[in-house]
């Protein structure tokens, strides 16, 4: 919890009561925590383990790609109209980088952000396509989206807003047990409109804590405790669907959208569908944990007051909190109006969410300090996925995949298709990142889509 309070930059409590957080544990109970001498021999046999898991899973990608790279080309795909898809040279290569690259995503034997740069340096040095075509991709309008999105949510967290928002919630919902899950997975959700889901968590997190060493000062886990942590780990996946600054996941997916229908979806359209349902995920993620992990107890006494008091220590609004809202509130409502004043309709939104970032650093909300502590191991991930996504599309890899595919589903309803898709991005989302997912799957699913009578707007969503 001390750790935790470090990240996400939690005060303090200047009263604590008793049962609370504050303070390092006692010299004898850190010896209990941490014993070196049975800790060497552990880390030593974990460290030799994973080297062996690490180099098989290494050389087992490099291996698919050479596998599928000298493989004789199989024979062609021929859609229902009789339309002949043959594999080039080219889409050849791009399906063996594509084994590499899920390989080495889905194991995570290397970084996630070093096999996107594998992707790149593979297509150049393969001539798979041209080296400007395979590392442009790495700086899409998209993926500079989700650069602006991550600086707003750290502006959020630096400033304090974040914590602000969350005292002010909780001193509203009151000390009952059932109003604070339904407060905190409605705090979680609605901060996921404005920061990345991963943010929300990191921030919301140390609060949780202090809110569950409140609720009990046992070590034996607790229905509680259970509910409130998951329930925050899944409403602010739930949340994060409704905005383009909630998950990397919907501008990469908008990103492969334009580019292979030709058509861009716009940041209210987006919101427009998709807020019921988040909307209504939060509420019955609500109603699901207070059925399955249900509290103990009916009541935390003493939080009310507690959170009052770290409210208080926050002391007024600063000046940075009050430029930080201003200045992203105004980015998204520009955002929001592309879809209704033609003459900012043409405005790409890359270049929108971007300007909080300029701003901020001119009015010196933000330092070089902040910019340079950005993850881009994170970055060149969504760059990876934009590359490899759009490197299936461009050689006709994801189009002979997609026809070949298509025989799975031959005489079948259009909605065996869609749950098909839906179950095949499920699974694989459990084992690799949302935006590997859709570079896998979403270029080869809208190829399929017309053929089947689906509307590409239903594989976008």
């Amino acid at each position: 919890e001390t750790g935790g309070r470090g990240k996400a930059g939690l005060p303090e409590d200047p009263h604590p009561t008793a049962g609370g957080t504050g303070g390092s544990p006692e010299p004898d109970e850190q010896k209990k925590r941490f014993r070196p001498e049975q800790a060497k021999p552990a880390r030593a046999e974990d460290k030799g383990g994973g080297e062996w898991k690490r180099t098989f899973f290494i050389l087992l990608g490099l291996a698919l790609f050479t596998l599928v790279y000298l493989a004789p080309t199989p024979p062609d795909a021929i859609d229902p109209q009789g339309e002949v898809f043959g594999l080039s040279r080219e889409a050849k290569a791009a399906l063996a980088l594509f084994f590499l690259a899920a390989t080495w995503w889905v194991t995570e034997v290397v970084p996630i952000g070093v096999t996107s740069i594998t992707i790149g340096v593979t297509q150049a040095l393969f001539l798979i396509r041209p080296a400007r075509d395979a590392f442009t991709d790495f700086f899409d309008p998209s993926v500079w989206f989700i650069f602006g999105s991550l600086m707003i949510g750290m502006v959020f967290t630096k400033t304090g807003l974040t914590r602000r928002l969350a005292y002010k919630m909780l001193y509203f919902v009151g000390e009952r047990t059932s109003m604070i899950y339904l407060g905190c997975f409605v705090m979680t959700s609605a901060l996921t409109l404005i920061m990345a889901h991963t943010a929300v968590a990191a921030t919301i997190y140390p609060l949780l804590v202090a809110v569950y060493a409140l609720y009990t000062d046992e070590k034996k886990p607790t229905k509680f405790g259970k509910g409130l942590f998951m329930g925050m780990a899944f409403v602010a996946g739930a949340g994060s669907i409704i905005t383009l600054l909630g998950a990397a996941r919907g501008a990469v997916a908008l990103g492969f959208f334009a580019e292979t229908e030709g058509r861009s979806v716009g940041f209210f359209e987006l919101t427009w569908y998709m807020w019921p349902v988040g909307l209504i995920m939060t509420f019955l993620l609500w109603g699901f944990f207070m059925i399955v992990y249900p509290p103990e107890k009916k009541t935390i006494p003493g939080l009310r007051d507690r959170v009052a008091r770290l409210n208080e220590s926050l002391g007024p609004v600063k000046r940075e909190e009050i430029i930080a809202l201003v200045v992203v509130l105004g980015s998204i409502a520009v955002l929001s109006l592309r879809s209704f004043v033609p003459a900012i309709a043409s405005v790409d939104k890359s270049a929108i969410i971007l300007m909080p970032t300029i701003l901020l650093f001119l009015f010196k909300v933000i330092s070089l300090e902040e910019l340079e502590s950005t993850s881009w191991n994170i970055v060149f991930l969504f760059g990876g996925a934009m590359s490899i996504g759009l490197c299936l599309w461009q050689t006709g890899a994801a189009s002979w995949m997609a026809v070949h595919w298509l025989t799975l589903f031959e005489g079948g309803h259009w909605l065996l298709f869609v749950m098909g898709m839906s179950a095949f991005v499920l699974v694989l989302t459990n084992f690799i990142m949302n935006v590997a997912a859709i570079a896998i799957s979403m270029p080869v699913a809208l190829v399929m889509a017309p053929y089947l009578g689906v509307s590409p707007e239903v594989i976008l969503f």
